[in-house]
């Protein structure tokens, strides 16, 4: 007990000084995980507004995809990403190995479904209502999907907050593609284990304090987004 009393205290000391291996990996943490979210977000809203919109025969097998792949495990998509980009893969030529990009395509790869799934779930209802509306009206499809996002700020808001979160608190498939290079790939969960295991707990605490704040200040913002977004406007 006294030995976790010392590491906190250092801890908190570490985040109250800036320490300068903890800001630099925390940074570094901030940028792949925005990077790896915003990727998936431009990539997840249309897919889940289009299959919205759309009707086409083999839809229920991709809506079940989508859904099933919310839970998919982060070391399968980080050997399937190793397997690619190693130099023996198809795209070893890109250099993408132990590198920050390969870590957020990893984490673009697990944030994707998360928006989609959640940006289909409110663009279904938006549809079920407006549907007719839009089809009367001559409206593409593409364009359709385009305005059902538009109509749905605050959901979209709370999708890439959902998968920001997933992505800053992964860690397998980012060991497997970044490597865990200090200074380079090393990102506050990677740091977190390794330092366990060095036993640093000082620094490993320090993170897990950081970790623990963003993670919490995503769910409250996200919760006050809903909450206003469902509060009646008089």
């Amino acid at each position: 007990m006294d030995e976790f009393g010392r590491a906190f205290g250092l801890a908190v000391a570490m985040i109250l000084r800036a320490d300068p291996d903890l800001v630099a990996i925390v940074g570094l943490s901030l940028r792949v995980s925005l990077t790896a979210a915003g990727l998936g977000f431009v990539l997840g809203a249309p897919l889940g507004a289009l299959l919205a919109a759309t009707r086409f025969p083999g839809r229920g097998a991709l809506l079940v995809l989508v859904n099933a792949l919310l839970g998919l495990p982060p070391v399968v998509v980080g050997l399937v990403l190793y397997l690619l980009v190693s130099r023996s893969g198809p795209l070893g030529s890109l250099g993408l190995l132990f590198t920050p990009g390969a870590m957020v395509i990893a984490q673009g790869a697990l944030a994707l479904p998360i928006v989609a799934a959640l940006s289909h779930r409110t663009c279904e209802a938006l549809w079920a209502e407006y549907g007719d509306s839009l089809r009367v009206d001559g409206v593409g499809t593409g364009h359709a999907a385009l305005i059902l996002l538009a109509m749905a700020p605050a959901p979209l808001v709370t999708a890439f907050l959902a998968a920001f979160g997933r992505a800053i608190a992964e860690v397998g498939a980012i060991l497997m593609v970044g490597g865990n290079i200090r200074g380079y790939t090393r990102t506050m969960t990677t740091s977190i284990a390794l330092e366990t295991s060095r036993g640093d707990l000082a620094l490993a605490l320090g993170l897990g304090l950081v970790l623990l704040s963003l993670t919490l200040a995503v769910s409250a913002a996200a919760f006050g987004i809903n909450r206003v977004a469902a509060s009646p406007r008089g």
